[in-house]
Protein backbone atom coordinates (compact mmCIF):
# COMPACT_ATOMS: atom_id res chain seq x y z
CA UNK A 1 0.00 0.00 0.00
CA UNK A 2 2.93 2.41 -0.40
CA UNK A 3 1.51 5.31 -2.36
CA UNK A 4 4.74 6.79 -3.76
CA UNK A 5 4.47 8.14 -7.28
CA UNK A 6 7.38 9.68 -9.15
CA UNK A 7 6.73 13.04 -10.81
CA UNK A 8 6.36 12.80 -14.56
CA UNK A 9 9.38 14.16 -16.47
CA UNK A 10 8.74 16.76 -19.16
CA UNK A 11 11.00 16.83 -22.27
CA UNK A 12 13.27 19.84 -22.26
CA UNK A 13 12.91 22.36 -25.14
CA UNK A 14 15.35 21.64 -27.93
CA UNK A 15 16.15 18.05 -26.89
CA UNK A 16 14.96 16.61 -30.21
CA UNK A 17 17.14 19.13 -32.05
CA UNK A 18 20.23 18.14 -30.07
CA UNK A 19 19.60 14.46 -30.70
CA UNK A 20 19.24 15.09 -34.42
CA UNK A 21 22.50 17.04 -34.47
CA UNK A 22 24.30 14.25 -32.63
CA UNK A 23 23.09 11.78 -35.23
CA UNK A 24 24.41 13.93 -38.09
CA UNK A 25 27.80 15.05 -36.78
CA UNK A 26 28.66 12.40 -34.21
CA UNK A 27 29.04 12.72 -30.40
CA UNK A 28 29.11 16.29 -29.14
CA UNK A 29 32.09 15.52 -26.82
CA UNK A 30 35.63 16.80 -27.54
CA UNK A 31 38.11 13.93 -27.98
CA UNK A 32 40.37 15.29 -25.26
CA UNK A 33 37.66 15.10 -22.60
CA UNK A 34 37.72 11.93 -20.49
CA UNK A 35 34.34 10.27 -20.14
CA UNK A 36 33.46 8.11 -17.15
CA UNK A 37 32.78 4.50 -18.10
CA UNK A 38 29.10 3.65 -18.20
CA UNK A 39 27.50 1.82 -15.31
CA UNK A 40 24.47 -0.48 -15.36
CA UNK A 41 22.08 0.42 -18.15
CA UNK A 42 24.72 2.55 -19.84
CA UNK A 43 24.61 5.25 -17.14
CA UNK A 44 27.74 6.85 -15.68
CA UNK A 45 28.60 6.69 -12.00
CA UNK A 46 27.51 10.31 -11.65
CA UNK A 47 24.16 9.57 -13.28
CA UNK A 48 23.67 6.52 -11.07
CA UNK A 49 24.39 8.61 -7.96
CA UNK A 50 21.88 11.22 -9.10
CA UNK A 51 19.32 8.48 -9.75
CA UNK A 52 19.89 6.94 -6.31
CA UNK A 53 19.50 10.35 -4.69
CA UNK A 54 16.25 10.91 -6.59
CA UNK A 55 14.96 7.49 -5.54
CA UNK A 56 15.83 8.20 -1.91
CA UNK A 57 14.04 11.54 -2.13
CA UNK A 58 10.97 9.86 -3.63
CA UNK A 59 10.95 7.22 -0.88
CA UNK A 60 11.23 9.90 1.80
CA UNK A 61 8.34 11.82 0.21
CA UNK A 62 6.27 8.62 0.08
CA UNK A 63 6.92 7.93 3.77
CA UNK A 64 5.48 11.34 4.61
CA UNK A 65 2.25 10.50 2.79
CA UNK A 66 0.44 8.72 5.59
CA UNK A 67 -3.11 9.79 4.83
CA UNK A 68 -6.06 9.00 2.61
CA UNK A 69 -9.33 10.86 2.11
CA UNK A 70 -12.71 10.37 0.51
CA UNK A 71 -13.98 12.67 -2.20
CA UNK A 72 -17.79 13.11 -2.08
CA UNK A 73 -19.82 13.25 -5.29
CA UNK A 74 -22.86 15.18 -3.99
CA UNK A 75 -21.16 18.25 -2.53
CA UNK A 76 -18.80 20.76 -4.14
CA UNK A 77 -16.72 18.24 -6.08
CA UNK A 78 -14.34 20.84 -7.49
CA UNK A 79 -13.60 22.25 -4.03
CA UNK A 80 -12.97 18.73 -2.72
CA UNK A 81 -10.65 18.00 -5.64
CA UNK A 82 -8.69 21.22 -5.08
CA UNK A 83 -8.52 20.37 -1.36
CA UNK A 84 -6.83 17.07 -2.25
CA UNK A 85 -4.33 18.77 -4.57
CA UNK A 86 -3.51 21.37 -1.93
CA UNK A 87 -2.66 18.62 0.58
CA UNK A 88 -1.09 16.14 -1.83
CA UNK A 89 2.10 15.94 0.25
CA UNK A 90 0.07 14.16 2.98
CA UNK A 91 -2.16 12.00 0.79
CA UNK A 92 -1.13 8.69 -0.70
CA UNK A 93 -4.69 7.87 -1.78
CA UNK A 94 -7.97 9.59 -2.60
CA UNK A 95 -11.15 7.53 -2.80
CA UNK A 96 -13.92 9.17 -4.83
CA UNK A 97 -17.26 8.07 -3.42
CA UNK A 98 -18.49 7.16 -6.89
CA UNK A 99 -19.98 3.66 -6.99
CA UNK A 100 -22.69 1.51 -5.45
CA UNK A 101 -23.14 -2.25 -5.54
CA UNK A 102 -26.62 -3.67 -6.05
CA UNK A 103 -27.99 -7.13 -6.70
CA UNK A 104 -27.62 -6.35 -10.42
CA UNK A 105 -23.98 -5.28 -10.31
CA UNK A 106 -22.09 -2.02 -9.77
CA UNK A 107 -23.46 1.35 -10.86
CA UNK A 108 -21.91 4.81 -10.83
CA UNK A 109 -23.31 7.90 -9.15
CA UNK A 110 -23.60 11.18 -11.04
CA UNK A 111 -20.16 12.28 -12.24
CA UNK A 112 -18.48 8.95 -11.54
CA UNK A 113 -15.25 8.28 -13.38
CA UNK A 114 -14.29 11.87 -14.19
CA UNK A 115 -11.01 11.50 -16.02
CA UNK A 116 -9.92 15.08 -15.32
CA UNK A 117 -10.03 14.37 -11.59
CA UNK A 118 -8.38 10.96 -11.91
CA UNK A 119 -5.58 12.32 -14.08
CA UNK A 120 -5.05 15.39 -11.90
CA UNK A 121 -4.74 13.28 -8.75
CA UNK A 122 -2.28 10.97 -10.50
CA UNK A 123 -0.18 13.94 -11.60
CA UNK A 124 -0.04 15.01 -7.95
CA UNK A 125 1.34 11.58 -6.99
CA UNK A 126 -1.94 10.44 -5.42
CA UNK A 127 -3.41 7.03 -6.13
CA UNK A 128 -7.10 6.87 -7.01
CA UNK A 129 -8.96 4.01 -5.32
CA UNK A 130 -12.71 4.56 -5.75
CA UNK A 131 -15.12 3.56 -3.02
CA UNK A 132 -18.01 1.16 -3.60
CA UNK A 133 -20.87 1.04 -1.10
CA UNK A 134 -23.57 -1.63 -1.04
CA UNK A 135 -27.37 -1.45 -0.94
CA UNK A 136 -27.90 -5.04 0.23
CA UNK A 137 -28.83 -5.85 3.82
CA UNK A 138 -27.35 -8.65 5.93
CA UNK A 139 -29.67 -11.35 4.63
CA UNK A 140 -29.17 -10.44 0.97
CA UNK A 141 -25.40 -10.11 1.32
CA UNK A 142 -25.26 -13.42 3.14
CA UNK A 143 -27.06 -15.09 0.24
CA UNK A 144 -24.84 -13.42 -2.37
CA UNK A 145 -21.51 -14.12 -0.72
CA UNK A 146 -22.27 -17.75 0.09
CA UNK A 147 -23.32 -18.56 -3.48
CA UNK A 148 -20.11 -19.17 -5.49
CA UNK A 149 -21.71 -18.14 -8.79
CA UNK A 150 -23.27 -14.92 -7.46
CA UNK A 151 -20.10 -14.09 -5.54
CA UNK A 152 -18.01 -14.59 -8.68
CA UNK A 153 -20.34 -12.38 -10.71
CA UNK A 154 -20.09 -9.70 -8.03
CA UNK A 155 -16.29 -9.81 -8.09
CA UNK A 156 -16.36 -9.68 -11.91
CA UNK A 157 -18.50 -6.53 -11.76
CA UNK A 158 -16.10 -4.87 -9.33
CA UNK A 159 -13.13 -5.71 -11.53
CA UNK A 160 -14.86 -4.30 -14.61
CA UNK A 161 -15.36 -1.06 -12.74
CA UNK A 162 -11.70 -0.93 -11.69
CA UNK A 163 -10.58 -1.57 -15.27
CA UNK A 164 -12.97 1.03 -16.72
CA UNK A 165 -10.53 3.80 -15.79
CA UNK A 166 -6.89 4.13 -14.71
CA UNK A 167 -7.86 3.26 -11.14
CA UNK A 168 -5.29 1.89 -8.71
CA UNK A 169 -7.67 -0.48 -6.95
CA UNK A 170 -10.97 -0.44 -5.09
CA UNK A 171 -12.21 0.41 -1.58
CA UNK A 172 -15.13 -1.70 -0.34
CA UNK A 173 -17.24 0.28 2.12
CA UNK A 174 -19.95 -2.29 2.81
CA UNK A 175 -21.79 -1.03 5.88
CA UNK A 176 -25.49 -1.86 5.49
CA UNK A 177 -24.74 -5.57 5.83
CA UNK A 178 -23.04 -4.84 9.18
CA UNK A 179 -25.90 -2.92 10.81
CA UNK A 180 -28.95 -4.90 9.65
CA UNK A 181 -30.32 -8.33 10.47
CA UNK A 182 -29.89 -10.32 13.66
CA UNK A 183 -26.72 -11.74 15.14
CA UNK A 184 -26.99 -14.95 13.10
CA UNK A 185 -27.39 -12.98 9.87
CA UNK A 186 -24.33 -10.87 10.63
CA UNK A 187 -22.31 -13.98 11.45
CA UNK A 188 -23.27 -15.38 8.06
CA UNK A 189 -22.22 -12.08 6.49
CA UNK A 190 -18.87 -12.28 8.27
CA UNK A 191 -17.94 -15.65 6.77
CA UNK A 192 -19.37 -14.74 3.37
CA UNK A 193 -17.52 -11.42 3.31
CA UNK A 194 -14.32 -13.33 4.06
CA UNK A 195 -14.87 -15.41 0.92
CA UNK A 196 -15.71 -12.33 -1.14
CA UNK A 197 -12.64 -10.36 -0.05
CA UNK A 198 -10.36 -13.38 -0.52
CA UNK A 199 -11.50 -13.71 -4.13
CA UNK A 200 -11.50 -9.98 -4.89
CA UNK A 201 -8.14 -9.16 -3.29
CA UNK A 202 -6.40 -12.08 -5.01
CA UNK A 203 -7.68 -11.03 -8.42
CA UNK A 204 -6.85 -7.37 -7.82
CA UNK A 205 -3.30 -8.27 -6.74
CA UNK A 206 -2.87 -10.39 -9.87
CA UNK A 207 -3.57 -7.20 -11.83
CA UNK A 208 -1.23 -5.07 -9.75
CA UNK A 209 -4.17 -3.29 -8.10
CA UNK A 210 -4.87 -2.52 -4.45
CA UNK A 211 -7.56 -4.03 -2.27
CA UNK A 212 -8.84 -1.71 0.48
CA UNK A 213 -11.68 -2.33 2.94
CA UNK A 214 -13.45 0.21 5.12
CA UNK A 215 -14.98 -1.12 8.33
CA UNK A 216 -16.91 -0.05 11.39
CA UNK A 217 -14.92 0.12 14.60
CA UNK A 218 -14.92 -3.12 16.60
CA UNK A 219 -15.81 -1.67 19.98
CA UNK A 220 -18.74 -1.52 22.35
CA UNK A 221 -20.72 -4.14 20.39
CA UNK A 222 -20.30 -2.75 16.88
CA UNK A 223 -18.46 -4.01 13.82
CA UNK A 224 -18.93 -7.71 14.56
CA UNK A 225 -19.79 -8.44 10.94
CA UNK A 226 -16.14 -7.87 10.02
CA UNK A 227 -13.42 -10.46 10.61
CA UNK A 228 -10.52 -8.10 11.30
CA UNK A 229 -7.92 -10.87 11.35
CA UNK A 230 -8.94 -12.16 7.93
CA UNK A 231 -9.20 -8.70 6.38
CA UNK A 232 -5.80 -7.85 7.77
CA UNK A 233 -4.36 -10.80 5.85
CA UNK A 234 -5.98 -10.34 2.44
CA UNK A 235 -6.37 -6.56 2.14
CA UNK A 236 -3.64 -4.00 1.58
CA UNK A 237 -5.26 -1.52 3.93
CA UNK A 238 -8.06 -1.61 6.51
CA UNK A 239 -9.70 1.76 7.13
CA UNK A 240 -11.49 2.05 10.45
CA UNK A 241 -14.24 4.66 10.62
CA UNK A 242 -13.34 6.62 13.74
CA UNK A 243 -16.69 8.41 13.81
CA UNK A 244 -20.44 8.01 14.38
CA UNK A 245 -20.11 6.74 17.93
CA UNK A 246 -23.24 8.91 18.17
CA UNK A 247 -25.03 9.20 14.85
CA UNK A 248 -28.03 10.77 13.15
CA UNK A 249 -30.38 7.95 14.11
CA UNK A 250 -29.53 7.86 17.82
CA UNK A 251 -29.11 10.10 20.84
CA UNK A 252 -27.02 13.24 20.79
CA UNK A 253 -23.38 13.04 21.81
CA UNK A 254 -19.82 13.11 20.51
CA UNK A 255 -19.02 11.47 17.17
CA UNK A 256 -16.00 9.82 18.77
CA UNK A 257 -14.27 9.65 22.12
CA UNK A 258 -10.85 8.89 23.55
CA UNK A 259 -12.13 5.83 25.38
CA UNK A 260 -13.75 4.49 22.22
CA UNK A 261 -10.55 5.05 20.23
CA UNK A 262 -8.60 3.27 22.95
CA UNK A 263 -10.82 0.20 22.75
CA UNK A 264 -11.02 -0.20 19.00
CA UNK A 265 -7.31 0.54 18.53
CA UNK A 266 -6.37 -2.08 21.09
CA UNK A 267 -8.48 -4.67 19.28
CA UNK A 268 -7.39 -3.65 15.80
CA UNK A 269 -3.67 -3.64 16.52
CA UNK A 270 -3.94 -7.10 18.07
CA UNK A 271 -5.54 -8.52 14.91
CA UNK A 272 -4.31 -6.45 11.92
CA UNK A 273 -0.71 -5.56 10.99
CA UNK A 274 -0.27 -1.99 12.18
CA UNK A 275 1.11 -0.73 8.89
CA UNK A 276 -2.18 -1.71 7.21
CA UNK A 277 -4.42 0.22 9.62
CA UNK A 278 -5.83 3.66 8.92
CA UNK A 279 -8.05 5.52 11.37
CA UNK A 280 -10.40 7.90 9.59
CA UNK A 281 -11.31 11.15 11.33
CA UNK A 282 -14.56 13.06 10.73
CA UNK A 283 -14.69 16.54 9.25
CA UNK A 284 -18.39 16.90 10.07
CA UNK A 285 -21.00 16.66 12.81
CA UNK A 286 -24.68 16.18 13.65
CA UNK A 287 -27.31 18.73 14.70
CA UNK A 288 -29.94 17.22 17.03
CA UNK A 289 -33.05 18.72 18.52
CA UNK A 290 -32.16 18.39 22.18
CA UNK A 291 -33.96 15.61 24.02
CA UNK A 292 -34.99 13.71 20.87
CA UNK A 293 -33.62 10.50 19.40
CA UNK A 294 -32.83 10.36 15.70
CA UNK A 295 -33.49 12.87 12.99
CA UNK A 296 -30.21 14.74 13.36
CA UNK A 297 -29.10 16.93 10.47
CA UNK A 298 -25.67 16.56 8.89
CA UNK A 299 -23.30 19.54 9.10
CA UNK A 300 -19.77 19.82 7.83
CA UNK A 301 -17.21 21.52 10.07
CA UNK A 302 -17.57 24.64 7.94
CA UNK A 303 -21.36 24.58 8.27
CA UNK A 304 -21.20 23.92 12.01
CA UNK A 305 -18.84 26.84 12.63
CA UNK A 306 -20.89 29.15 10.42
CA UNK A 307 -24.03 28.14 12.31
CA UNK A 308 -22.38 28.63 15.70
CA UNK A 309 -21.24 32.14 14.78
CA UNK A 310 -24.58 33.01 13.21
CA UNK A 311 -26.44 31.97 16.37
CA UNK A 312 -23.88 33.53 18.71
CA UNK A 313 -23.40 30.16 20.42
CA UNK A 314 -20.48 29.52 22.76
CA UNK A 315 -17.81 27.08 21.56
CA UNK A 316 -17.36 24.31 24.11
CA UNK A 317 -14.79 21.53 24.07
CA UNK A 318 -15.46 18.23 25.81
CA UNK A 319 -12.04 17.13 27.05
CA UNK A 320 -13.26 13.63 27.96
CA UNK A 321 -14.22 12.77 24.38
CA UNK A 322 -11.94 15.19 22.57
CA UNK A 323 -14.74 16.86 20.56
CA UNK A 324 -16.33 20.31 20.33
CA UNK A 325 -20.03 21.07 20.70
CA UNK A 326 -22.50 23.94 21.17
CA UNK A 327 -26.21 24.59 21.66
CA UNK A 328 -28.60 27.14 20.14
CA UNK A 329 -32.35 27.82 19.99
CA UNK A 330 -34.41 27.90 16.83
CA UNK A 331 -38.20 28.00 16.46
CA UNK A 332 -38.68 27.35 20.19
CA UNK A 333 -36.50 24.23 19.98
CA UNK A 334 -33.11 23.82 21.57
CA UNK A 335 -30.51 22.25 19.32
CA UNK A 336 -27.33 20.42 20.28
CA UNK A 337 -24.48 20.17 17.77
CA UNK A 338 -21.51 17.82 18.13
CA UNK A 339 -18.77 17.83 15.50
CA UNK A 340 -15.00 17.55 15.07
CA UNK A 341 -12.28 20.13 14.48
CA UNK A 342 -8.49 20.42 14.62
CA UNK A 343 -8.45 20.74 18.39
CA UNK A 344 -10.30 17.44 18.64
CA UNK A 345 -7.98 15.72 16.18
CA UNK A 346 -5.00 16.89 18.26
CA UNK A 347 -6.65 15.46 21.38
CA UNK A 348 -7.13 12.03 19.79
CA UNK A 349 -3.99 11.63 17.65
CA UNK A 350 -1.82 10.59 20.65
CA UNK A 351 -3.90 7.42 20.90
CA UNK A 352 -2.85 6.41 17.39
CA UNK A 353 0.77 7.01 18.34
CA UNK A 354 0.33 4.98 21.52
CA UNK A 355 -0.74 1.94 19.47
CA UNK A 356 1.83 2.43 16.72
CA UNK A 357 -0.65 3.44 14.00
CA UNK A 358 0.59 6.01 11.45
CA UNK A 359 -2.17 5.76 8.86
CA UNK A 360 -4.96 8.33 8.95
CA UNK A 361 -8.02 9.05 6.86
CA UNK A 362 -10.48 11.91 6.45
CA UNK A 363 -14.20 11.90 5.82
CA UNK A 364 -14.39 13.93 3.72
CA UNK A 365 -12.51 16.36 1.48
CA UNK A 366 -14.05 19.82 1.61
CA UNK A 367 -15.81 19.17 4.94
CA UNK A 368 -12.93 19.67 7.38
CA UNK A 369 -11.38 22.34 9.57
CA UNK A 370 -8.37 23.42 7.44
CA UNK A 371 -6.11 23.25 10.50
CA UNK A 372 -6.92 19.53 10.77
CA UNK A 373 -4.21 18.83 8.19
CA UNK A 374 -1.53 20.14 10.54
CA UNK A 375 -3.13 18.17 13.38
CA UNK A 376 -2.98 14.99 11.31
CA UNK A 377 0.74 15.63 10.81
CA UNK A 378 1.12 15.76 14.58
CA UNK A 379 1.64 19.54 14.67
Amino acid sequence: MDQASASRARPRPGLALLLAAATLVGPLIPAAVAVAPPGPGGRTASELADSDAADAKARAAAARRTGSAWLPYWDDVEAAYQDALQHASQLHTVSPFWYEATSAGVKGHDGAGRRRIINGLHRAGIKVVPTVTETLDADAMGDLTHDPQKRGEHVDALLRMVESRTYDGVDLDYEKMAVTGDKAARERVRTGYNALTSDLCARLHARGKECVVTVLARAWGTGEAYDYAHLGKVADRVRIMGYDLHWSGGESGPLSSKGWYEEFLRYATNTIPKHKIEVAFPGYGWDWVKGTVGGAGHVTWKEAEALRKQEGATYRFDAASGTPHFTYRQADEEHEVWYQDAQGVRAQMPLLKKYGVRGTGLWALGFEDPDSWAALRGE
